[in-house]
């Protein structure tokens, strides 16, 4: 792997992977488009993925780190009989994330399998957008409600939208996102709770296949520039993220890019098939 590449990877896994555009349909779709091969059976490249997933969630756990902490002491203190908000979010949490962690352990490998064509892809891009954008102006239409605080059934309801984005063009912190509207909170709380929510899923993701990461010892060095580099992506679009939402940003700008990107995309993969 060039050097190049390795940025180019890096940066692109940081950005794609809390922007709701779909990380894992971008890291196929975009290298493709530009003739840049990733040979998925290189022994370097597992150990590179394990350290981009793990460079995210470390973003992802220094950025909330204050949230984080308040998050475990509230939950202590709930074991206690001590009942606070923080605990409750921490529940909420768990709950949230059993039902993506279960099936991504059972079912990943084969849906990856299943959406090696690029097309397929791409058209799971499209409709990612189109619900993005239906999403957002439900929100708007019911911009008028206070946000609630979320049940634990909504909490579990929104971890089974995780579940949408092992499929490859779909994006997991815009289904958690619309799921968060869709219970009640609003967009910055959305997207707080998206971030919170996707942590342990990322990080797990990570420290599954952490022991391959020394099994290649001769590649370490590409995978820590690799897993710094992301870490510094996922970091700033994460600030960005949180501004944006804070203000009048909407999911809908969202859904119109991955919408217009998923058919260029089609299109061009239509007219030039690619090997699966």
């Amino acid at each position: 792997m060039s050097f190049s590449f390795l940025i180019f990877l890096s940066v692109l896994q940081g950005v794609t992977e809390l922007f709701p555009v779909s990380s894992l349909g971008h890291t196929l779709l975009v290298p493709a488009l530009f003739g840049m091969h990733i040979d998925k059976h290189a022994p370097q490249l597992l150990p590179f993925l394990v350290a981009l997933h793990l460079g995210t969630a470390l973003a992802l756990l220094l950025y909330f780190h204050k949230r984080w902490i308040a998050l475990v002491r509230g939950f202590f203190s709930s074991l206690a009989g001590r009942h606070n908000d923080d605990g409750h979010m921490m529940w909420a949490l768990i709950i949230g994330t059993i039902p993506a962690g279960i099936v991504g352990l059972v079912l990943e490998k084969r849906l990856e399998r299943i959406f090696h064509d690029l097309r397929i892809v791409a058209i799971a891009l499209i409709i990612n957008g189109l619900l993005l954008w239906v999403g957002d102006r439900l929100q708007r239409s019911r911009a008028h409600r206070l946000p609630e605080k979320l049940t634990f059934r909504q909490a579990f309801l929104v971890g089974l939208a995780q579940i949408g984005a092992l499929v490859p063009g779909f994006s997991r912190s815009g289904l958690t996102m619309i799921a968060g509207n869709a219970a009640g909170l609003t967009a910055e709380k959305a997207a707080e709770f998206s971030f919170l929510l996707g942590t342990p899923i990322i990080f797990a993701a990570g420290l599954l296949e952490l022991p391959k990461l020394f099994h290649a010892p001769g590649q370490l060095g590409d995978a820590l520039v690799g897993g710094v580099l992301t870490g510094i992506a996922a970091w700033l679009s994460i600030r960005f993220l949180m501004r944006y939402f804070e203000g009048r940003g909407r999911l809908a700008s969202f859904g119109i890019y991955c919408a217009i990107a998923g058919a260029a995309f089609l299109a061009w993969f239509m007219l030039h098939p690619q090997p699966v």
